[in-house]
Order: C-alpha cells, then sequence, then structure tokens
C-alpha cells in the first residue's frame, strides 16, 4: 500500500513540484491550496504525512498545525512546515504548535525523498 502525502501550499510551483517528486518516486499525493481546505482533506484522505506551507490565506501553516494537533485521531500525522523564512523564531514558534520539522524553501527534491523515506520507513 502506498503512503498518501498532503502538500499544501497556496504557490501553484511549489505545489506542482512537490507532487511531481513525490509522485515519481511512488507516492499517493494529495493537493491543498489553503488552510482550511488542508483541514478537510486531513479528515476526509487521512494522509501519512503533511507538507504544511506556513504563509496561506485564510489559515496559517500554524494554526492549521494547531488545528490539526487538537484532534487525537492525528496524533501520528507528521507534520513537515514549509517557509520562506528560515529564521529560528518561526521555527520555534512551528514546534510549539506541533510540527515535527521544518524545511526551509527553496528545498532539494533529493533531499524532500530522503527525508519521506526516513519518516515513512518506505
Amino acid at each position: 500500500m502506498s503512503k498518501k502525502i498532503l502538500v499544501v501550499d497556496d504557490e501553484p510551483f511549489v505545489l506542482r513540484s512537490l507532487m511531481f517528486v513525490l509522485g515519481k518516486h511512488g507516492y499517493e499525493t494529495i493537493a491543498a491550496k489553503d488552510g482550511r481546505e488542508a483541514l478537510k482533506m486531513i479528515e476526509k484522505e487521512k494522509p501519512d504525512l503533511v507538507f504544511l506551507d506556513v504563509m496561506m490565506p485564510y489559515l496559517n501553516g500554524y494554526e492549521v498545525c494547531r488545528k490539526i494537533r487538537q484532534d487525537p485521531q492525528n496524533d501520528d500525522l507528521y507534520i513537515i512546515m514549509l517557509t520562506a523564512k528560515g529564521q529560528e523564531r518561526d521555527r520555534k514558534k512551528g514546534l510549539n504548535v506541533g510540527a515535527n520539522e521544518f524545511m526551509v524553501k527553496p528545498f532539494s527534491p533529493s533531499r524532500v525523498i530522503q527525508r519521506v523515506k526516513d519518516i515513512l520507513k518506505a
């Protein structure tokens, strides 16, 4: 059974490129373009991993992460926050709301795939 990964980003290029790289390596990918859509997709699709952009319309990544962590059903969901800003303050805030790790844009496709393989053991 292939692992399901939700990619949440309001930038079409980032969304497409991440989904392409993950799909090429055999992962099932689903997409959301904003925070509200992300929460609906998580509830409906039950992904194994979420790439979550910080800066998005409606609900930002921090708010989405906080809401995900409020539901005990999502305790095992691994969340990687994506940000164009790599400041330590942003990292701490993300980890405080329940993100498992941070990845700064632009990121290398090979690093993304290596992290996903390590996390999902697949």
